[in-house]
């Protein structure tokens, strides 16, 4: 649970920003929106696959150099498209 104490010469809109950001911090949003919902185990198990593979998909992307996708065949570059 997020505490924060307010000082006697704070305002309350930044105790407020404060404390918000003490929330984000915790991640008891994405907690709470997490079990807010019954998944079965075979959902679960279907979801972290889901994850991994966008997590891999961005990663390789991230990897791979820029001048890739040029080279891919039938995108109409190199000798064989003359």
């Amino acid at each position: 649970m997020a505490f924060i104490t307010v000082n006697s010469n704070e305002s309350i809109e930044s105790a407020l920003r404060r404390f918000k950001r003490k929330v984000i911090s915790e991640e008891i949003i994405k907690d709470l929106k997490k079990h807010a919902h019954f998944i079965p185990p075979g959902q679960k198990a279907k979801l972290k696959s889901q994850n991994a593979r966008k997590r891999n998909r961005r990663r390789f992307r991230q990897q791979r150099p820029m001048g890739a996708a040029a080279q891919r065949p039938g995108t109409g570059t190199g000798a064989a498209a003359r």
